[in-house]
C-alpha cells in the first residue's frame, strides 16, 4: 500500500482523486522514498487536522506521537529543495486551473514573539500602525473561478539578498544593488516565469505603495506584461496630448487627469469573487508617462460611484489593451484575497511557528498544495472566461 493511500483511509473525506494526482507530480521530485512519504503525510495533514496546522497537530492526524519528530525533521531540517516542486505545482495548475493571470500580492503574518524566522517590526498599511510580524511576497495563478498560491519570498535579509542574485539577470548595471520591492516583484515573477509555462501570463501587482515607475521599468526590460496597482496621487503626463483639448504637457496626478477625462468613461461588467454576484463599474483608460520615464503605459481608473472619484488606479503596459478586458484582470487580485481567506488560512498557511528559513519555506510550499486541492475542489468545472481578453499583448 502506497503512503498516499495509507494516509487516505484515516481521513475519506479528502478529495482523494485530486489528492493523489498531485501527490504523484509534486512528490516524485524529491530523491527519497521517506521524502515522498512524509510529503504525503504533511498534505494530508494539513488539510484535515483541527486548529493550527502546527506538526503535532499534523502528526496526530496522519501517524500520531510516532509521526511527529519524522515530520518536524521532514520540514525544518531534511535536504529536499522547495523550488521544484513549487514548480511542479504551477504546471499542475496550469494544466487543470488555466490561470488568467499571476497575481502578486503581499501577506502580513503578526506574531506574539520575536522568535520565529522573518519576524521584525514594521508597519502594516492595512493595520494602521507597527506591528510584530512576518512579511511575505506570494504569486498566485488565478482564474475567475479560483486561484493559489505558487511562489513566495520571505522578506528578510536572506530573502533580500538571494532576490538580488536573481535581479543580475534583469541587467540593471548595478554590480551589488540594494533589493527594492518592485526589484523583488520582478525577480519572483521571473522565477515563476523560467518554470517552462509556455504563454507569458499578465502579471497583475496589488501593492500600492510598491515604486510604479521601477516597476514599469523592470518589466519593461524582460518584455512581462504589468498591471499595477498605484496611488491617485502617482504623478503622471498624458501621452494623447490630441486626445484632451488645453494644456496637457504639465505633470498632474493620475486622480486629476482621471477626473479630466471621465466624459470617456464606459460600462465593464465583471463577477464579485467574494459574494458571486455580477457587478459593473465605469473605467476610463489614457496613455501616459511616468517621469523621470518615457515608457508609454496606460493610466486605468475605476468609478463605484459615478458622481465620486475613481475607487481604483491602475498602470499596465498593455498599451493596446480592451479597458473591459484589463479591469477584468485587475479583479483576479480580488479573487486571490477572497480565496486566501477562505482557503489559506484554514489549511494553516500563516501557521509556521519555527526559526528555520527552510523550514518556513517547505511549510509554506505544502500549504499552497494543500490551498490547491481547495481551490480546485471548490470550483472542479473550470471554463472558458465568458469574454474574450486574448487580445492582450505587451507594448
Amino acid at each position: 500500500m502506497t503512503a498516499v493511500n495509507a494516509v487516505r483511509r484515516l481521513q475519506p473525506e479528502v478529495p482523494d482523486a485530486t489528492v493523489a494526482e498531485l501527490c504523484a507530480e509534486l512528490f516524485a521530485l524529491l530523491p527519497r522514498a521517506d521524502q515522498r512519504e512524509k510529503g504525503a503525510q504533511y498534505l494530508y495533514g494539513l488539510l484535515t487536522a483541527d486548529g493550527r496546522k502546527t506538526v503535532r497537530n499534523i502528526a496526530a492526524h496522519v501517524g500520531g506521537g510516532s509521526a511527529e519528530q519524522s515530520l518536524h525533521h521532514f520540514v525544518s531540517a531534511s535536504t529536499w529543495d522547495w523550488m521544484p516542486v513549487r514548480a511542479a505545482l504551477c504546471r499542475y495548475l496550469e494544466r487543470v486551473l488555466r490561470p488568467r493571470a499571476f497575481v502578486a500580492r503581499p501577506l502580513v503574518i503578526p506574531k506574539a514573539g520575536r522568535h520565529s524566522v522573518g519576524v521584525a517590526r514594521r508597519f502594516v498599511p492595512s493595520l494602521g500602525q507597527v506591528v510584530n510580524s512576518q512579511e511575505a511576497l506570494g504569486i498566485w495563478a488565478v482564474h475567475e473561478e479560483g486561484s493559489a498560491p505558487v511562489h513566495w519570498r520571505l522578506m528578510c535579509h536572506e530573502e533580500r539578498r538571494s532576490a538580488g542574485t536573481v535581479l543580475g539577470r534583469l541587467r540593471t548595471g548595478v554590480e551589488n544593488p540594494t533589493v527594492t520591492d518592485a526589484e523583488c516583484v520582478a525577480a519572483t515573477a521571473m522565477e515563476v516565469r523560467e518554470w517552462g509555462l509556455g504563454t507569458p501570463r499578465p502579471v497583475v501587482v496589488d501593492l500600492p505603495d510598491c515604486d510604479p515607475r521601477a516597476l514599469v521599468r523592470l518589466f519593461a526590460a524582460e518584455r512581462m506584461p504589468l498591471l499595477a496597482a498605484v496611488s491617485g496621487a502617482t504623478r503622471v503626463t498624458i501621452a494623447d496630448r490630441g486626445r484632451l483639448p488645453g494644456d496637457t504637457d504639465r505633470e498632474v496626478s493620475a486622480q486629476q487627469l482621471l477626473k479630466m477625462i471621465r466624459a470617456m468613461r464606459r460600462p465593464v461588467s465583471w463577477r464579485d469573487p467574494e459574494h458571486g454576484v455580477a457587478r459593473t463599474s465605469l473605467v476610463a483608460t489614457v496613455q501616459v508617462t511616468l517621469a523621470p520615464s518615457s515608457e508609454r503605459v496606460l493610466l486605468i481608473g475605476e468609478w463605484s460611484d459615478p458622481h465620486g472619484w475613481p475607487q481604483r488606479y491602475w498602470i499596465s503596459n498593455l498599451t493596446a489593451g480592451p479597458a473591459g478586458a484589463l479591469l477584468r484582470l485587475t479583479k483576479l487580485a480580488l479573487r486571490a484575497e477572497t480565496d486566501f481567506n477562505r482557503i489559506s488560512v484554514p489549511v494553516g498557511l500563516v501557521d509556521f511557528e519555527g526559526r528555520s528559513f527552510n523550514g518556513w519555506h517547505r511549510h509554506i510550499t505544502l500549504a499552497s498544495a494543500a490551498h490547491a486541492v481547495r481551490a480546485l475542489t471548490a470550483a472542479p468545472g473550470i471554463s472558458e472566461p465568458a469574454h474574450d481578453d486574448s487580445g492582450l499583448r505587451t507594448a
